[in-house]
């Protein structure tokens, strides 16, 4: 997922790219959908997400490591008791109808956008969690004010948190009904601006001239709406796309055998797992939870789905983040028994047609997934694993954009497969906060008053300290499980040998550099 989800976050894993074709300095890419040209748009993800890093630069971006450095801010610093964050900014900087950038458009993206509960915007109440305003000390300067300490700021203004131009929303009411600027004509710092848009077949992006770090090396970027991933593949082995990520681990072998593509292999910070709504009665049984969980052959699913490409997850830190990341937590081995025996421990009899059932009702959960990448698949095996314990789930494949609004927004399913791709940072507080439920990225809505607090002690701690603090945090998270977690997946791409400048980050972070990017004869 995007960021979120979305991040199905931005999903830096599964949105698609591509890349160049010639050596004149025009490059082909690809997105799944019409893109949104706005970071913080509710109606903004995987198809829109990469795109927007190289329209909306944020006050950060990631190095080779995945930690904060400049960007349209070149220094910053946390007042003493961590309340305040001073963030200078970059000097001569103009958007790409040359207006001059400045601190205003900062506080006014997340004073006016990202704050606003009412705007609900993208990834909104990771901020609003912390933010209470941002103001203009001069016109180079700005405060980031907060209601509780957050020592991975800078991290998370480096995650898709492009600032947006104060100018351009003059007299706006709804930015998101801002047709012009969302779908057409955006303003932007970054190294590239929109030049042409054909619904549902292009959008092709051109050099900003007015970019900051330069002129990019690039000429354009056009990006073709490719649904499926078939088809991406199918035009990456023709030579019409050049760099892909590849979703389906099976078509790796066959990418290998052309001599004119490469196949990477690299980590992230992503984490798959099966959501379990625990607004239903029967799912805020941690008995129920584990049950579901052991009943997952996850090796088996990662050999099938994966082919091997991955590892089993045990909860939200991924084994990128070296120094915080802990196997000494609960384990859940595939084991059917214990699973049987943990539910009938929880009230479930055997019933008719093999379902168990409690009070008389049958054990069966709504699972909506989406016709998108590997979550139909996933949904499926993981559907025979719990019918195998008494347990019915039924199946309703959606679309991507109504997947998101039924089970994102809505809240409106009991169990769903998914997965989370976020900052390289231990600090998950904006997916597990009980503030963060019903309304924000915690999903599941789970809610539990200790993991609050030991979230809350490390976004105030540094050091050996927190490293501490977010063992614990996992070793509960393990127990009591939030989401029932699948596995860490590797991030596979693929491209043409001409693409050169590719960072070998990540994919968002490699988009942060796109100026770099270029193509060989």
């Amino acid at each position: 997922m995007n960021r979120a989800l979305i991040v199905l976050t931005g999903l830096l894993l599964s949105t698609p790219l591509a890349a160049a074709q010639s050596a004149n300095g025009n490059v082909t890419f690809a997105t799944t959908a019409d893109p949104t040209f706005n970071p913080w748009s509710p109606t903004a993800f995987v198809e829109s997400n990469l795109i927007n890093e190289l329209i909306f630069p944020g006050l950060t971006r990631w190095d080779k490591n995945l930690r904060p450095t400049a960007d349209l801010a070149t220094s910053w610093k946390a007042s003493d008791d961590g309340l305040k964050w001073t963030f200078n900014l970059r000097r001569n900087v103009k958007w790409s109808d040359g207006e001059a950038f400045n601190a205003d458009d900062v506080a006014f993206t997340f004073n006016d956008i990202v704050l606003k509960k009412e705007l609900a915007a993208n990834g909104g109440s990771t901020w609003r969690n912390a933010v209470t305003k941002v103001n203009v000390v001069n016109p180079y300067t700005v405060e980031f004010m907060l209601s509780r300490p957050w020592a991975s700021l800078p991290t998370y203004l480096a995650y898709f948190a492009g600032i947006l131009p104060k100018h351009k929303f003059a007299g706006v009411t709804d930015p998101w009904k801002f047709t012009e600027f969302n779908k057409q004509n955006p303003v932007g710092t970054g190294p590239f601006k929109v030049s042409q848009v054909v619904s549902g077949a292009s959008v092709k992006l051109v050099s900003n001239d007015n970019y900051w770090g330069g002129k990019p090396k690039l000429a354009s970027i056009t990006f073709r709406v490719i649904p499926d991933s078939n088809a991406q593949l199918a035009q990456l082995l023709s030579g019409d796309l050049d760099l892909i990520s590849v979703g389906n681990p099976e078509t790796v072998e066959r990418i290998k055998s052309n001599p004119n593509l490469t196949v990477a292999l690299a980590t992230a910070n992503i984490y798959y797992f099966v959501a379990l709504n625990q607004d239903d009665p029967r799912l805020q049984d941690v008995r129920v939870r584990q049950a579901l969980l052991y009943a997952i052959n996850r090796p088996a699913m990662i050999k099938s789905v994966l082919k091997g490409y991955g590892q089993v997850a045990t909860g939200p830190i991924a084994p990128i983040q070296k120094g915080f990341y802990t196997k000494s937590v609960q384990q859940y081995p595939y084991d059917p028994a214990k699973a049987k025996a943990l539910l009938a421990a929880a009230g479930y009899k055997p019933g008719p047609n093999g379902v168990l059932q409690k009070d008389g009702k049958p054990f069966i959960i709504s699972m909506p997934t989406a016709s998108y990448e590997q979550l139909t698949p996933i949904s499926l095996l993981v559907q025979q694993y719990w019918k195998d314990i008494g347990v019915q789930a039924d199946i309703k494949t959606l679309d991507w954009n109504s997947y998101i609004q039924q089970v994102i927004v809505k809240r409106d399913y009991q169990a769903s497969a998914a997965w989370w791709s976020t900052p390289a940072d231990p600090d998950v507080l904006p997916y597990y906060d009980s503030s963060a439920a019903n309304v924000g990225n915690n999903i599941p809505n789970y809610k539990n008053p200790k993991l609050d607090a030991l979230l809350e002690q490390g976004r105030k701690e540094t050091g050996a300290a927190r490293k501490q603090t977010y063992v614990q945090a996992q070793k509960l998270m393990a127990q009591e499980l939030p989401y029932l977690y699948l596995w860490y997946p590797q991030s596979i791409t693929a491209y043409n040998n001409r693409l050169q400048g590719l960072r070998g980050i990540t994919q968002a972070a490699d988009f942060q550099y796109a100026g770099e990017w270029s193509v060989g004869k």
